[in-house]
Formats: structure tokens, C-alpha cells, sequence
């Protein structure tokens, strides 16, 4: 059974905040059909989810590599790493903290490392490929720290199921995601960091991403030591372990039919839903119905983007009637809302439009928590 704050909690609030937030540029959502061909064939290489520019620049035809070499010519996208830490000493979490709780949200959960590898805090845990990829203060623990303080949960997302520093082949399709789940060394890594993060902050919830690159034993292992450090945490329904039946994307034509498998759940209107992973507390529906018994969240971006997309026009966020219903109905209906924020990289601040969001929900938070409670 999930844990009882959680089913109270309604809402909470997602930060997706990386270096990709400092070019913080996606093309605007465009249907699957309406894409280039060559957009069609690798829709993520084309996606308006601006946290995986990086991903997106190697694919030389796509909208972020020309908007790229146009802007910033050859420079890499590690300079970008550069950038955000100099941002940081404008950064205000105490501010960011008071804005949630006023929102009525009662959790914050932080990505604290996204698919660029791309750390939060100074870990323990060496990258063995890209030193330095790090922030130098341990945003994890500040940020942490500040929310606490408002009364909110602490939450972390951690990218166990893909680092871009471990393998950076171009993904362009769901299947391609699945087979760039690092082998060898990964692991080992991410195991260790995952356990650093749990030691050093006892997180309220547990948010792994995609998939996690060690067998069932591996994850049961992870489960059981977040479970004792921190009893009274929950656990999103992410950490699927890997499977013996992830070779079999290797053998000709099975990509493909996997795609197809994947594009028509999505046109049923079912979004993407997790596979069902051996341990978990809630699912994670995105931008999907739920169905089904198990408690759920749905996380939502604002606009079409969890990282900031300076590009985002501003029909494509959210409007206050369409934010506030969904806000009250998925609490009426028993399940939580994690609406994301995406923080710009070149000052730190949230930007205005995700702001006034925030301010609307600020304005008639009592009435739209569960129990017609401001958390305190």
C-alpha cells in the first residue's frame, strides 16, 4: 500500500533542469504523421522535449542541428555544462520552494540526473568518460533542503535507464531507447550513485527513468535498501530490470515492429504508460489515461517540453481553465498531478509563462487541493 502522504499529497511539482536548458531550444510539437520522413522514421530525434537536445544533435537533418550550428556553430554541447554551473549564483531555491507550496503543491521531485549523465551534486562516483560533468554544489541537497523547509516531500528522479556519457548512439525510436541502455561498466555506476542519493538525502519518493541496466536482482537489491533507509518513501514504476528479450531488437525487422506496437498504443489515446516492473508503489502515466487499481500520478509539462524551450509559442502551454480542471479532477479522481517546470540555464529563474501557471494555481490553491487545504 502506497504510503498514506502520498494518496493526501494531489500535487507536486517536477524540475527538469540540465544543461540542454541553457540553448533551451525544440522544434513545437508536430503530430508523428506531419513529420519529414526522415522525422517520421526517428520521431525522437525531432521531439519538442528540449532536455534531450543533446540526443537530437546527432541527427544532422533535424531542427536542433540546424538551429545549433546557425547559434553556436561547432561548440560542443559539454560547454553548455560550463554555462550552468556559472548560472548558478543566481539561483534562489528558497524562492523556487515558496512558490511551489503557495501553488499547493506538497512535493517537489528534482531530476537530479537526466539522460546527458549530467549531475546535480559532486558525487562520491566517478564518471569514468567525461569528468567534471557535475555541478559543483550539491543542488540535490540545497534543493532538498529548501522544499523541506516549506513543509513540502522531497522527491529524486534519477536516469537509470540511459546515460548519454556511456553510450551515445543516436536514438531515434522507442526501440532505439531500449537498446542504448548502457552495458559494462554502467551498471556498477549507477547502482552507486542511485545508493549515494539515497544515503546522503532519504528522498520522500524515488523517481527512476526509462528502465534500469542490471537484472531483476539488481533492482530487488536497490528496492530493499531504499525501503529500509527510508520506510516510509514510495517508488514510481520505473526500475523495470533488464530483459533477456532486449537482444531480440537486435534481429532484423523487430525494431520496426515493436515502433508500430508502440505508435498504435499511443493513437488508442493511451499516451505512454511504463511496462509493470516486479516493484513499485504508483504508476506513471504520461499524458495518458490510467486504468486499472494501483495508485497513479500523471506528470505533465506545462507546454510541450519538460526541459525549457525558449522556441515554445504560447498556444502550446497550458490554460488556466484546462490547468485547473485538470489539477481538480485527477484529485477527485484519486491520483496525483506532477506538473513540471523547466527552469532557464542561463540565470537560474523559471520563466515567466511556466510562472504565472504557478500564480494561477496560487491564486485558488485551497479549493483545488484534495482537502481544501493549503499544505502547512
Amino acid at each position: 500500500m502506497v504510503a498514506s502522504w502520498w494518496s493526501r499529497a494531489g500535487l507536486g511539482i517536477f524540475v527538469h533542469w540540465t544543461p540542454a536548458s541553457v540553448p533551451g531550444w525544440a522544434p513545437p510539437y508536430v503530430p508523428a504523421a506531419e513529420l519529414p520522413l526522415a522525422g517520421r522514421r526517428s520521431p525522437l530525434g525531432w521531439t519538442p522535449y528540449a532536455e534531450w537536445y543533446e540526443n537530437a544533435l546527432r541527427f544532422p537533418g533535424s531542427p536542433v542541428s540546424a538551429h545549433h550550428r546557425a547559434t553556436y556553430g561547432s561548440r560542443p554541447y559539454t560547454a553548455f555544462g560550463g554555462d550552468f554551473n556559472d548560472a548558478l549564483e543566481q539561483w534562489d531555491p528558497t524562492a523556487w520552494a515558496r512558490d511551489f507550496r503557495a501553488a499547493g503543491a506538497r512535493y517537489a521531485v528534482l531530476v537530479a540526473k537526466h539522460h546527458d549523465g549530467f549531475c546535480l551534486w559532486p558525487s562520491e562516483v566517478a564518471n569514468p568518460h567525461r569528468a567534471g560533468w557535475h555541478t559543483p554544489r550539491d543542488i540535490v541537497g540545497e534543493f532538498a533542503e529548501a522544499v523541506r523547509a516549506e513543509g513540502l516531500r522531497f522527491g529524486i528522479h534519477y536516469s537509470g535507464g540511459l546515460d548519454w556519457t556511456f553510450d551515445d548512439r543516436p536514438i531515434g525510436t522507442v526501440a532505439d531507447t531500449v537498446s542504448a541502455v548502457p552495458r559494462g561498466r554502467y551498471p556498477a555506476y549507477a547502482g552507486a550513485q542511485l545508493r549515494e542519493l539515497i544515503r546522503r538525502h532519504h528522498p520522500d519518493m524515488l523517481w527512476n527513468d526509462i528502465a534500469w541496466p542490471g537484472s531483476r536482482t539488481d533492482v530487488q537489491r536497490i528496492v530493499e535498501y531504499y525501503r529500509f533507509t527510508v520506510p516510509h518513501g514510495v517508488l514510481n514504476d520505473r526500475l523495470l530490470p533488464r530483459a533477456p528479450a532486449w537482444r531480440a531488437l537486435s534481429v532484423p525487422g523487430a525494431k520496426a515492429l515493436y515502433n508500430n506496437w508502440e505508435r498504435r498504443t499511443i493513437a488508442r489515446g493511451e499516451g505512454f504508460v511504463p511496462r509493470r516492473p516486479p516493484y513499485y508503489d504508483f504508476r506513471t502515466p504520461e499524458s495518458a489515461r490510467h486504468a486499472g487499481p494501483d495508485p497513479y500520478v500523471i506528470t505533465r509539462s506545462i507546454d510541450h517540453s519538460l526541459g525549457y524551450n525558449r522556441n515554445s509559442p504560447p498556444e502550446a502551454h497550458l490554460g488556466r481553465q484546462a490547468l485547473e480542471s485538470l489539477v481538480r479532477e485527477t484529485a477527485a479522481r484519486g491520483g496525483n498531478l506532477l506538473l513540471n517546470v523547466g527552469p532557464r540555464g542561463e540565470d537560474a529563474k523559471i520563466p515567466a509563462a511556466q510562472q504565472l501557471r504557478l500564480r494561477w494555481l496560487a491564486a485558488t490553491a485551497p479549493e483545488l487541493t484534495r482537502d481544501g487545504r493549503v499544505p502547512g
